[in-house]
Order: C-alpha cells, then sequence, then structure tokens
C-alpha cells in the first residue's frame, strides 16, 4: 500500500521491551489512545503487516521508540524521510476545502498577507481571527492565505458556519478528518470531543478554517455574545487558544467573540487581524473591471473613500454608476452630495440597493436567501409563485447579477453571505409584523422554510429563519397558547370565501404550509384541526401525529409525509439518475422520484420479503426478487408485473442485468447462480460451486464475467456464456455478502462479515489489496461511475467512502441508527443512496457528506405477544422500540415501556404475572415490573440481536437466544448469566422450556432443534428434518411433544423421548413463523407468513380451521390459560383476538396509527401511491 511501512523483527523487539516497561499489553486501551489508532492496526503492527507512515510512527512514538528503528529498512525511501523524524509532508497530507470559494480574482493585500503568513509560520500563533465589515473581502484573504500556507501543515480544513452547524456535529467531522476516518465511536460529552480534538492538533500540524463566526454570534446589543445554543462554541476556542500546540485555527468574522476579546493581544498566540479596505489603486481595479468611467484621479479617490475600500460595496456601486449614470463618476458624486447618506456598514448600502429593485427582483433576493445554498433557474421559477413568467425572472436575475446583489456558480445563483444574512433579517423583521396584523406579503409569497429542500438546508431554515420569527412572536403574544390561536384565526380566515385574504392569496400558495411549519416547530398538537379546501405546500408532516385532521380538497403539492417503509433490504438507481428503487421487508417495490422525493410506484406481487433490485441498461425494466424463491420484472411506467422467473429452491437474494440487456443473473440460498433470459424468463444455465448460500451476484462490465459472493467465505468469477468456474477468491474469513466490479472490469470489490472490503484482480483472482475500518460485518460495497471512490455500508451502521487510488478512507456517513444493507451511487451527479434496518433511506452528496433526503419509514409491527396467566392482559413488542401491555376485557393499551433503543422481538410473562421479559436487536433484554412499569433490571451479555426468551415455569430462570448463535440462562434475581449453550452453528430463533423447567428447546437457522439439559448445559438432543430456518418451538403441555415451525413452510411435532419426528403438518404456502400449544394440548395454533393462523389436531394432524383476516404476515400466536382465546400478531400492526371453538374475531388491538381518520378526500398534488401509504398509515378518502 502506497506510503506504507512495516516492522522489522529486530524493531518489534525494540518496541516490546518498551510496552513491557510501560506495562502495557500489545493491543493495550490505553495504547490505541495515545496513538490514535485502532486495536487492529496494533494486531497489524505486531504482525508485520504494511501500516500507514503516521499511525507507524504513532504507535513508536506512544512507547517511547524511535520510529526508524523499528521500520523495515527496505521500506525506507529517501523521499520519506523529512530531517530524519517523519515521512514527508506531501505524502501525508491531507487536504479538505469544504465550501471554501474558488476565486476568479482577488486584488492587493500583500501586506495582510505577510503578516498573517508570519503570526502563523514564525510566531506560531495558535488561533487568528480575521476581522472586519461584511463584503470587506475576509474570506477571500482567508482562501488565499490558506493555499500559500498550503505546503507548511500535514492537514488543512476548511468549514463554513455560515448555516449555524451545532458544535457537536461540527466536531465530529473535524475529528473524523483529522483522524483519517479511524475516529468513530467519539466521546459522548462535547468536552469530551473538545479535548480529543486537541490533541489531534498537538499530534500533526494542522490548519482549520471556520469561516463566517458572526453566524454563531448574537446581533445587536450582545454583539460578540453566543446565539443560544452555541454558547460552547466559546470553550472550543479556548481550548484552542490557550493550549499548546503546533497548528492554527483561522477564523473570519464581522465582530470577535467574545472570549477572544480577553485572550487576543499583539504577543500573544491569541491576535486579531482588523481588516481594512483595499487600496486607492487596487479599489480601482475592481471599479474598472466592471465597466469603462469617465473620472479623475481624485473623483476616484473619492469614490473608494467613501465607500471605506469595501470591494463588495465598490463592486455593488460601479454597476450603479454604469447602468444609471452611464460611467460618468462626476455625476454620482454630485448625486451623493445631494443627500445625507453616508456609508457606515455594508448593510446601509444594502437598503439603498434594495428599495431600488423591481417586485420581481424583490421576490427573488427572498427567495435566494431561503434557499441557503446556490439554485438553477427551473428551481426559483417553481418557488416564485405570484405568476411571473419565464423571461422576467431571467431578466431579472441578470440585473441582479450585473448588481452584484447575487452571484453565478457552476451550481446555480446564490448570495454572498453578507448579502443573504441582510435579506433573512428583512424577511425575520417582516414576518411577525404581518402575522400580528394580519396584513400578508411575504407571508404568501415565500415559504419560511422548504419541506424539499436537501435535509440540511431545512435544518439551516429553522435555526436561522424560523426560529428567530417564532421568538418574536413569542414575545408579542406572551405564549404558545395565544399564539396558536392567533395562527388558527388566519387559517379559518383564509378558508373563508368572502375573505379578503383569500381574494389576495388568490395567487399565492405558502401562507398555510408555513403556518403549519410554525405550528410544528412549536411542537402543537395539530390533531382534529381542519387544513380543508386549503393550499397547503412546502409543509414538513412527517413523524407527527395527525389524528382526526381535515385536509379533505387541498392542495398539498410539495408538502411531505412519512413513508410506509419496513426494514429496507435494498436500493438502486435507474440509469438516467431520475428514479431510485427500494425494497423491504414489507414484501413490495417502491419507485421515487429523485430529487424530490416523492413516490410515484408501489409494485405489489412478491409474498414474502423483497431482498434485492435492478434496473435495466435502458430503464423500462425493473427486476426484483424475493424470499418467495421467485424474480419478477416490472414495467416501470406503470408498475405492472411483466414476468415472473421460478426455479430457485430457496430464497432469492440478488440479481443483476447483463449489459446488453438480454440476461438476468441470480443468486440464491439454494447455493446456485441461474442466468435468464429476460423476454422469456426461461432459465438459461444454472452455475454450481458454493456450498452455501450466494449472496451477491454481479456482471463485468463487458459482460462476459459474472462474479458471485457466498457464505462459504468464498468469491467465485464465472464465464457468462458457459457458466464455468474460472477463478475462486478465498481470503475472507466470514461469510461475503456483497460484490461490485470497477468501471474497467478488472478490478472487483467484496464485503463481508469479517468486517473486511477486499480487492481481487478479475483475471486471476488474486485478492489485491484489503481495506480495515468497520467495526461489524461489510453488508454493500458500490464504486462510483468513475471508480474513484468506493462506498461500504455495514453492521456498525456506518457508510465509509474510499479513495481507491490511495486507499484512504476519505470520509465516514453517520445518520443511521441500525445496520447499512446497502449503498449505491447515483449514475450521474454525486450523490449516493444508504437503506438500512432503522427504516430510513438517505440521500447523500458524497463529496461533501451531507444529507440531502431522508425518506422516513412508520411501520408499528405488533410483532411478539404473550399472555399472562391471569388471562387478562396481553403483552406486545414492537419495531418502534417499546412494549405495550393491554387489557383484553376492554382492548386498550394500558402501558407502553420504553426503554430498548431498537426492535422489540420476543415477550414473555412470568408464571405469577409479577414480571415482563423483553428481548430486543439492540442485543439487551429487559425485565419490566408489570405493577408500575419500571424496568427493574437490563441482561446484558448476547452480542447481537436477541430473538427470543422464556421463562421457566418456576419463573426464576429466563432463557435467552440470539443471533450470536447462543443460547443464555439468566438468574431472574440477580440478573446474572447462569450458563451460555454454543453449539448451534447459525442464529437462534427460538427458545422454550418444558413445563418441568429441566429441558429446554431451542430452534435455529442452521435448521435444526437442539435439547438441552438445564443443570448440566449438555446438549442431549438434535432435532433434524426441517430443511430451513426453524423460527419458533413450543413444549405440549405435558412435555412429550414438541412443535417447530420453520421457513419451509411446515411444522413439525417431535417425540422428546425418541428425538425423533412423528408428524409433519402440511398445508401453509409460505413461512411458518411461530407455533402454540393450548393449554389442554390438543390443539396446536401456527402463524405464518401466508397471512393465516392455522389450527391442528394435535393427535391426528388434520388442519381444524383455518384462521384469516390478517392483510400482512402473522409473526407470533398464543392461547389464553383457558385455551378459549387464541391472540395472533401481525405486520398488519394488529394484534387479533380469535374465540377458538367459534372462530369469531371477538377483538381487533391496534393502537391509533400516525394518520389515523386524517381525511384525504379529494386532495390534490399526491400521487396514487402516496395517498395509498397515507391510508395504511390510518388515512381515509
Amino acid at each position: 500500500m502506497k506510503n506504507s511501512v512495516r516492522a522489522s523483527e529486530l524493531g518489534l523487539k525494540w518496541v516490546d521491551q518498551a510496552r513491557r516497561l510501560k506495562r502495557w499489553n500489545k493491543t493495550a486501551e490505553v495504547w490505541c489512545s495515545s496513538a490514535f489508532t485502532s486495536r487492529a492496526t496494533l494486531n497489524r503492527f505486531w504482525a508485520r503487516q504494511p501500516i500507514r507512515c503516521d499511525n507507524f510512527i504513532a504507535i513508536c512514538s506512544a512507547v517511547g521508540v524511535d520510529w526508524e528503528k523499528v521500520v523495515e529498512p527496505d521500506q525506507i525511501k529517501p523521499d520519506q524521510i523529512n530531517n530524519g523524524k517523519s515521512p514527508n509532508l506531501a505524502q501525508i497530507r491531507r487536504v479538505d476545502w469544504g465550501q471554501a470559494p474558488k476565486l476568479r480574482d482577488f486584488y492587493g493585500r500583500t501586506e495582510e498577507l505577510k503578516t498573517l503568513q508570519q503570526w502563523i509560520l514564525q510566531d506560531n500563533c495558535r488561533l487568528v481571527t480575521l476581522l472586519g465589515m461584511g463584503g470587506i473581502g475576509k474570506t477571500s484573504v482567508a482562501v488565499t492565505l490558506a493555499h500559500l500556507l498550503e505546503d507548511k501543515f500535514e492537514f488543512v480544513i476548511w468549514r463554513t458556519l455560515r448555516n449555524a452547524p451545532p458544535l457537536e456535529e461540527l466536531l465530529a467531522d473535524l475529528i473524523q478528518f483529522l483522524s483519517r476516518q479511524q475516529e468513530t465511536n467519539l466521546p459522548s460529552s462535547v468536552d469530551g470531543k473538545i479535548l480529543r480534538l486537541i490533541r489531534y492538533l498537538q499530534r500533526g500540524r494542522c490548519l482549520l478554517v471556520l469561516d463566517n463566526v458572526e453566524s454563531i454570534l448574537q446581533s445587536g446589543d450582545r454583539t460578540g455574545s453566543y446565539r443560544e445554543g452555541y454558547a460552547e462554541y466559546g470553550e472550543l476556542l479556548r481550548s484552542i487558544g490557550e493550549t499548546a500546540h503546533h497548528s492554527c485555527l483561522l477564523l473570519t468574522s464581522r465582530e470577535p467573540p467574545q472570549d477572544l476579546i480577553i485572550l487576543e493581544g499583539e504577543n500573544l498566540p491569541i491576535r486579531c487581524f482588523p481588516l481594512k479596505g483595499l487600496s486607492d489603486t487596487d479599489g480601482q481595479e475592481i471599479l474598472k473591471e466592471k465597466g469603462n468611467f469617465a473620472g479623475d484621479d481624485t473623483q476616484w479617490l473619492t469614490v473608494i473613500e467613501h465607500y471605506a475600500g469595501n470591494p463588495l460595496a465598490l463592486k455593488m456601486v460601479a454597476c450603479v454608476v454604469r447602468d444609471f449614470f452611464y460611467g460618468n463618476i462626476a455625476q454620482f458624486l454630485n448625486f451623493l452630495k445631494q443627500g445625507s447618506f453616508i456609508f457606515d456598514d455594508i448593510r446601509d448600502l444594502l437598503d439603498r440597493q434594495f428599495q431600488r429593485l423591481s417586485a420581481t427582483q424583490q421576490d427573488l433576493m427572498y427567495w435566494l436567501a431561503i434557499n441557503r445554498e446556490p439554485v438553477f433557474f427551473k428551481e426559483l421559477e417553481q418557488d416564485v409563485v405570484c405568476h411571473r413568467c419565464a423571461p422576467d425572472i431571467l431578466q431579472s436575475l441578470g440585473s441582479l447579477q450585473r448588481r452584484s446583489l447575487i452571484e453565478k456558480t457552476s451550481a446555480g445563483f446564490t448570495q454572498q453571505p453578507v448579502v443573504m444574512e441582510y435579506m433573512v433579517n428583512r424577511l425575520i423583521e417582516q414576518i411577525p409584523e404581518e402575522i400580528t396584523s394580519q396584513n400578508f406579503a411575504l407571508l404568501r409569497t415565500h415559504a419560511l422554510v422548504k419541506a424539499t429542500a436537501p435535509e440540511y438546508v431545512w435544518d439551516t431554515q429553522v435555526c436561522l429563519i424560523l426560529e428567530p420569527i417564532i421568538e418574536r412572536l413569542l414575545a408579542s403574544f406572551g405564549c404558545t397558547e395565544q399564539l396558536t390561536n392567533h395562527l388558527l384565526e388566519i387559517i379559518s380566515m383564509v378558508r373563508s370565501p368572502t375573505s379578503t385574504v383569500k381574494q389576495i392569496t388568490q395567487y399565492t400558495a405558502y401562507i398555510c404550509g408555513n403556518i403549519i411549519n410554525i405550528l410544528r416547530q412549536l411542537q402543537v398538537d395539530l390533531s382534529s384541526y381542519d387544513f380543508s379546501n386549503l393550499t397547503v405546500w412546502q409543509a414538513n408532516l412527517e413523524g407527527i401525529k395527525l389524528h382526526n385532521v381535515n385536509f379533505a380538497n387541498a392542495d398539498l403539492t410539495s408538502s411531505l409525509f412519512t413513508e410506509t417503509l419496513g426494514n429496507i433490504l435494498s436500493a438502486a438507481f435507474s440509469p438516467d439518475g431520475k428514479v431510485l428503487a427500494t425494497c423491504d421487508t414489507d414484501w413490495k417495490v417502491r419507485l421515487w422520484q429523485v430529487p424530490s422525493g416523492k413516490l410515484v410506484l408501489m409494485c405489489e406481487g412478491h409474498t414474502n420479503l423483497v431482498r434485492d433490485l435492478a434496473f435495466s441498461h435502458d430503464g423500462k425494466i425493473l427486476a426484483s426478487c424475493s424470499a418467495d424463491h421467485t424474480v419478477k420484472f416490472w414495467d416501470v411506467s406503470d408498475g405492472k408485473c411483466l414476468n415472473t422467473c421460478t426455479g430457485h429452491s430457496n430464497e432469492v437474494c440478488s440479481v443483476a442485468f447483463s449489459p446488453d440487456g438480454k440476461t438476468l443473473v441470480t443468486s440464491s440460498g439454494d447455493h446456485t447462480l441461474k442466468v435468464w433470459d429476460i423476454k422469456t424468463a426461461e432459465c438459461l444455465k444454472t452455475c454450481t460451486g458454493h456450498s452455501s448460500w450466494v449472496r451477491s451476484v454481479a456482471f463485468s462490465p463487458d459482460g462476459k464475467t459474472i462474479a458471485s459472493s457466498s457464505d462459504d467465505h468464498t468469491v467465485r468469477f464465472w464465464d457468462s456464456g458457459t457458466g464455468e468456474c474460472l477463478n475462486t477468491g478465498t481470503g475472507h474469513r466470514d461469510c461475503v455478502g456483497s460484490v461490485a466490479f470497477s468501471s474497467d472490469g478488472k478490478t472487483l470489490a467484496t464485503g463481508s462479515a469479517d468486517h473486511t472490503v477486499k480487492f481481487w484482480e478479475v483475471s486471476t483472482g488474486r485478492c489485491l489489496r484489503t481495506y480495515t475500518g468497520h467495526s461489524s460485518g461489510v453488508y454493500s460495497v458500490a464504486f462510483s461511475p468513475d471508480g474513484k471512490t468506493l462506498a461500504s455500508g455495514g453492521g456498525d451502521h456506518i457508510v465509509r467512502l474510499w479513495d481507491t487510488s490511495t486507499n484512504e478512507c476519505l470520509k465516514t456517513l453517520h445518520g443511521h441508527s441500525n445496520q447499512v444493507f446497502s449503498v449505491a451511487f447515483s449514475p450521474y451527479g454525486k450523490t449516493l443512496v444508504c437503506v438500512s434496518l432503522d427504516q430510513k433511506v438517505k440521500l447523500w452528496d458524497y463529496q461533501t457528506g451531507q444529507c440531502l433526503k431522508t425518506w422516513y419509514g412508520h411501520t408499528d409491527w405488533a410483532m411478539p405477544i404473550a399472555f399472562s396467566s391471569d388471562g387478562h392482559t396481553l403483552a406486545s413488542g414492537s419495531n418502534d422500540y417499546t412494549v405495550r401491555v393491554w387489557d383484553y376485557d376492554t382492548g386498550s393499551c394500558i402501558r407502553t415501556l420504553p426503554g430498548h433503543t431498537d426492535f422489540v422481538y420476543s415477550v414473555a410473562f412470568s408464571s405469577d404475572r409479577k414480571i415482563l421479559a423483553s428481548g430486543s436487536t439492540d442485543n439487551a433484554i429487559r425485565l419490566w415490573d408489570i405493577s408500575t412499569g419500571r424496568c427493574m433490571r437490563t441482561l446484558y451479555g448476547h452480542r447481537d440481536w436477541v430473538f427470543s426468551v422464556a421463562f421457566s415455569s418456576d419463573g426464576k430462570t429466563l432463557a435467552s437466544g440470539s443471533a450470536d448463535h447462543t443460547v443464555k440462562l439468566w438468574d431472574v434475581s440477580t440478573g446474572h448469566c447462569i450458563r451460555t449453550f454454543q453449539e448451534h452453528t447459525d442464529r437462534l430463533c427460538s427458545v422454550a422450556f418444558s413445563n418441568d423447567g429441566k429441558t429446554l428447546a431451542s430452534g435455529s437457522a442452521d435448521h435444526t432443534v437442539r435439547l438441552w439439559n438445564c443443570e448440566t448445559g449438555s446438549c442431549v438432543g438434535i432435532l433434524r428434518g426441517h430443511s430451513n430456518r426453524v423460527h419458533s418451538v413450543a413444549f405440549s403441555p405435558n412435555g412429550q411433544l414438541l412443535a417447530s415451525g420453520s421457513t419451509d413452510h411446515t411444522v413439525k411435532l417431535w417425540d422428546i423421548g425418541e428425538s425423533k419426528c412423528c408428524k409433519t403438518l402440511i398445508g401453509h404456502t409460505n413461512w411458518v413463523l411461530s407455533v402454540a400449544f393450548s393449554p389442554d394440548g390438543k390443539t396446536l395454533s401456527s402463524g405464518s407468513a401466508d397471512k393465516t393462523v392455522r389450527l391442528w389436531d394435535v393427535s391426528t394432524g388434520e388442519c381444524l380451521d383455518i384462521c384469516t383476516g390478517h392483510s400482512h404476515l402473522v409473526s407470533s400466536v398464543a392461547f389464553s390459560v383457558d385455551g378459549q382465546i387464541m391472540a395472533s400478531g401481525s405486520q398488519d400492526q394488529t394484534v387479533r383476538l380469535k374465540d377458538v371453538e367459534t372462530g369469531e374475531c371477538l377483538k381487533i388491538l391496534r393502537t391509533p396509527r400516525l394518520y389515523e381518520a386524517m381525511n384525504i378526500t379529494g386532495v390534490r398534488g399526491l400521487t396514487e401511491a402516496q395517498k395509498a401509504t397515507l391510508k395504511t398509515l390510518g388515512a381515509m378518502g
């Protein structure tokens, strides 16, 4: 690996002696902390494997050993050594310019730059602040200075505070950059993060630039004080300024933060540099750039001095002289003498300039300030709704640009920070007056925040526009209740057909959306409010309850609602990048518009979870594969199923189109790959060779090679024409879950459960290199279209972006709270999509690391259920992280138990009804006091998801089964783990005690049921017969029989005494997820993914009844103590209670859904797919 070195055998002895003196073991946590490295890197160091130069030096330095004595002699090259102490800076330097502007012109500032360089390089200033009024050129000077100093620092990073990022977010960003993306588990406190940052500043020479610091400071009488919520920035500045290090923090601000006024001094390491205006000569250069002017030297000097040499002011004035005075400076000076206008600040000039603008130009100025980021003409045209025609908007943009009020960049039109702040301040001053007086102008023509904006922009709009407006309104109205009533009064006025407001707003669309967004920010419960017959644009209604809200006949264009996403398993972009397809555990395929995020189609037809999907190369067909063993082709234009491929005998895991669009390759849990004819859905060939599930497949760009990865830890390369296996890649130490070809087809990347990413030479199958950094399995890898970047997503909830030329981790994307299952780059542009089990789809700008869009899912599954022994109480777990306790008699939820931080997969009552246990995918088990709802104890010990919990009959012992392949027994009174069973070879799905408590049964994804002696811990029986995962086990009341339900669609009854299968119950057409015996042992119930519950006669194996009613898979079944009632929990978000004898549904338990009884009759602006989603979440109409 480039810029990597390894230790010599003798060198390791030096290091070993040094670490023994410190009493450190070879991977001591204190060593990792001191060297800012990971245990994995230390392990590679001790194994004499190549590691990065900076990590090597830090490891040696931490124990006081000269790294050159340790390194393998042939590893050192002359250009790697700088003064015999460290590698050449050019080889290890990292630069991130963030949003630093690319300067087209830069005038003068020679002396200023000379002084600043001396302060930083010779005087070793730790903190330097560039001060000056808006438009004076602070940012331009800082950019130029940073470029001049770039080769003197190991790290250079530029960040703007224009959008007022929270300090914790900034600190995480800086630490990850300075740690070369090695730091992922950061300290929880701000102080801890600041300390971590300081240690990096001490370790290397870093230049940090924070632009627009005034954005986090208050204005007015409290100039220099921090805005509410930003005071901790002061601690950051103090720590950097007062702590010894060789790095430098460069700030730009219009006024100094109050902390620095006390700390700075001419001879101190903290200094402020007041930036003055341009010299007369440099000022003339700016004026001349804008056109030809008539005037003598004295007149030029007068203009420049009048505007204090402010570059932005001079640019704006030059446009005025050129356009209104025909370039005659003398006439302009005469005009100045006639008035009393004195230039004191750029805002004075902006006031005069703004008053001269046309209505369209003023509209555009507000919109550009609201948008925050550069926007193209098309978006501005959509924003402006007052019937402005495109030519008028274009002409106005041109005029604003000529006046230097806006700028045009490659990303679109925008404003300089000082102009943007000026416009936002006007907005903040005017909107509260309009709301108070009910005399509307901007409130009806401009969205204060845009629900469709990129996510990070929305956050900024809320912080810098909406919250200051609300603050002023609360000051006027005194309390939230008074303000809310006033806002609702405005809504009523707008709806009134005779209202003057209605007449005024006939050409507008934003007033109601603005009010709803204000109410949302005030956290007002909107339930039962009436917004019927209104235009509601740009309202963000994601994640808020809208019970009984009336939107009948409303126009909801560009407003956002929550989606009904299950656990998303995969995503793919269409070839033109305009459509995103996702699939999930909800059995559906969804198509979304990019970047608006609007749901346009839902494809339904699969009968089990959908694992993967891919677009054909012309974008007209979408292929999806499912756990129902099928592959389906969908027409992208209307969502209709074109064809279905059948032939796999197990779940289909992955699909990929050939480049010529004629064939499709699939991989499956049946250990095979199949190649299909797209037109006929005929299987052309089957490739065999893998010895376990084949998780991923991909065609090479030329279509000649197919790559596959498997749970057998291998990668295989196949001839796509013959189906012959060309090469097998070995090297991964665990399941290989993902493959991706580079754009040239010469390299294959793989992600594995062994926490690594590997690169393989396609022609030979040889492993070229390995990336480490993930702390859990890597589930997905993808190359960017240009092949320069690789993305990897994993079980550590993180997405990593790697530079494929330097092999460095460029960025780590945080934001998901569960496993990241799929990553994919858009074919064009710079976006990356990531999907996760946290029911979120995130769209990222992968170059900046900013989140552009998040689709939020909301599906509260009623998953596991359990009856208490009194028969009056029922418990259910959910993927909303809670446990609910229900009163059977009333059907109401009497208690909600929060505490888990992930899905609750299992619940169980103790026999005395006092304790409820719950197992979760947060790897923990919680014990709850039923009477109080208090969490009595949390049991930790499992290293992966807890899928099942069960109490022994005496209630003293709890058993748990986990995805870590183990079963644990716990002492309920102490919470101690008393025994661990470890013989299963795959995850545990279910555990059950016999009635006497002596035997425990466990069902596993390894297709077996094991019987354990609870006293000795020995395995006393292995029940084999199922051909797929065993999802559920249950003992008969007399302990002689055991029932098991499996994803092979069968239920088996086992004779415990003889350890053999005595009956196989066939009838379900999909996975059997739960089994339960009636209290008398005569009847068995089974719940299935075929949406039914079956009742079986245990003695004969006959199916007595098929209970229907659920609209999705049935994940859990349970009998009441008297056996008269059977409960079933389903992914349709309900628990159904049925009379066993009559089959009658007695009650349906369901918590109110997010949009319960919301009226959407006659709404406009939503697609049919969006309406269907809202109805799933409870809406009507």
